[in-house]
């Protein structure tokens, strides 16, 4: 019975049913036929959003708004572009470093796309650079914003698996760096066979004005990063403190944004919020319907009963966690399969912080996977391609993400020393 309800959420889903409605649609079948009392149903949604954890999640969305709407991604993107312009095909390779940059505030793959694409494509396309490969390489960059902390994916994680918001953060760099590798090596590839443009060489002069114009913006990662591990400030407490932060440069340092605009940013961090916040709940009660079916217990010995080489396990839930990702959004995705897996994980000594990693960097990598490409979506909108033309340029960008994810799983295995 516990695997026909999971078979009807998937069911559900590919029907192409919204993630909130099936998960509330499948935890009301599971409890009707448990003979379970409904009221249980909210009590799980309010206890699964009961964290003092969880409130950093909108404020961290708020300040990626805010910083996302002015001026600094652009200077962002001037600063980057006066140290590798040079490069051929450069402006490419400061896709991905502004992505890097901007994943270091936000904390969303869907705002890290929106800010670097907005500022960059139109000028890709005046350089001569093709549009729908761009396109995709900042989609890709985008995906780093939710693996480079502060990570919204992270915390939920760290919520479900009672890990260390800080530690998950810390350990958040390598991946998010070797991702940002990644996609520089293709970008320079992709350059290079299609003869793109070298920019102006490096200028000191330029470089330093440049720094000084995005120095409040470097400085957001410094300030919010630097107080978790120097102990200042909790993880939520530094999400506050990063709003503050945002509000003062876009009201009071590059003035571009008026009161009326931030009126409007936050109904539209609220709007995210909510919904983010409902997916929690609901995917609470489904994760509770599923444990009481004893699901998590099942698929930890099915699993097991193909191999119990932790190499090989660890593939195996790798390639589960892909597929997930092509047809659940990231953070329903992360709450339903975290509880399935963890009982798995214990059992073969997998660091959980390890396997946060893993989960988290896998669901990134959804974002730019259709049907569920949320990254692919906003690339469309900036630049009025078709999805079907971004998503022929993506594929060499997303084995590369790929590769990366399979170091990442492996890598800690045989170097734990990697996992702090």
């Amino acid at each position: 019975m516990g695997l026909l309800i999971l078979l009807s959420f998937l069911v559900f889903m590919l029907l192409g049913i919204p993630v909130a409605i099936t998960i509330g649609i499948t935890s009301m079948i599971a409890l009707w036929s448990g003979g379970i009392n409904l009221l249980m149903v909210s009590q799980r949604m309010f206890a699964g959003t009961d964290s003092f954890a969880l409130i950093a999640v909108p404020f961290f969305i708020l300040a990626g708004d805010l910083l996302a709407k002015g001026k600094v991604s652009e200077k962002l993107v001037e600063f980057a572009d006066s140290i590798f312009g040079f490069l051929k095909g450069g402006l490419s390779v400061v896709a991905v470093l502004a992505g890097m940059f901007f994943a270091a505030i936000s904390g969303s793959g869907a705002a890290t796309t929106a800010a670097v694409g907005s500022s960059l494509i139109p000028e890709l396309k005046r350089k001569g650079y093709d549009e729908a490969s761009s396109a995709s390489l900042i989609a890709s960059a985008g995906t780093i914003g939710v693996v480079i902390p502060p990570s919204v994916p992270m915390i939920i994680y760290a919520v479900i698996a009672e890990q260390s918001v800080a530690r998950l953060f810390l350990n958040g760099f390598f991946p998010g760096l070797l991702m940002g590798l990644a996609l520089v090596s293709i970008a320079i590839v992709q350059a290079v066979k299609r003869n793109y443009p070298t920019g102006r060489s490096p200028d000191l002069k330029n470089i330093a004005k440049t720094f000084v114009d995005a120095i409040w913006g470097l400085m957001t990662p410094v300030i919010i990063l630097g107080g978790i591990f120097s102990g200042y400030f909790t993880p939520s407490e530094a999400a506050v403190v990063a709003v503050v932060y945002s509000m003062f440069v876009s009201l009071v340092i590059y003035r571009d944004m008026k009161l009326r605009d931030l009126y409007r940013v936050m109904v539209r961090s609220v709007t995210t919020m909510s919904v983010i916040m409902f997916i929690i709940a609901t995917s609470a009660a489904l994760s509770w319907v599923l444990a009481n079916w004893g699901i998590p217990g099942q698929i930890a010995a099915a699993v097991l009963s193909l191999s119990t080489e932790p190499a090989v396990v660890l593939l195996l839930v790798t390639i589960l966690i892909l597929l997930a990702g092509i047809f659940i959004e990231t953070a329903s995705a992360l709450i339903i399969l975290t509880p399935v897996f963890l009982p798995l994980m214990n059992q073969l000594g997998v660091s959980l912080v390890h396997f946060g990693l893993i989960i988290v960097v896998g669901l990134a990598i959804g974002m730019i996977t259709p049907p569920v490409a949320i990254n692919l979506y906003v690339a469309s909108s900036i630049t009025g391609l078709s999805m079907e033309k971004i998503t022929r340029a993506i594929l060499p960008y997303m084995l590369g993400l790929v590769v990366v994810l399979l170091l990442i799983v492996y890598l800690p295995i045989i170097f734990p020393w990697l996992i702090i």
